[in-house]
């Protein structure tokens, strides 16, 4: 089982999600979050004032994928996210060792 976490564009989150679930893959956790990498943040302008935002706003999308589902909910997501600026995102693939649903106790890919 792979965990997929993918940070990209709040405007790309509608296709991102859409073209997922047209793959059969439809538990996914998203949180708002900041940061910056190579894109290093932009200047706004605020009452006339010029000022520098850092961290900048983007969302994070979880989805737990059984292996042989990991390639293609990797490639749906960059075909979905991708504009082709600097600022696109990144995604972070890691192996689960377990999972466990809470209300069966169902675990490994039965809980998924």
């Amino acid at each position: 089982m792979k965990k997929i976490e993918a940070i990209i564009r709040h405007f790309k989150l509608e296709d991102v999600k859409t073209a997922l679930i047209e793959k059969g893959i439809t538990g996914m956790t998203i949180t708002e979050v900041r940061g910056f990498g190579r894109q290093k943040g932009h200047t706004e302008m605020y009452r006339g004032t010029e000022y520098r935002v850092d961290f900048v706003p983007k969302v994070k999308l979880e989805v737990v994928v059984d292996d042989a589902k990991a390639q293609v909910a990797v490639s749906t997501i960059v075909k979905a996210a991708q504009t082709g600026q600097i600022g696109d995102g990144k995604i972070f693939i890691t192996d689960l060792s377990d999972i466990v649903r809470i209300r069966t106790g169902e675990t490994g890919g039965e809980a998924i």
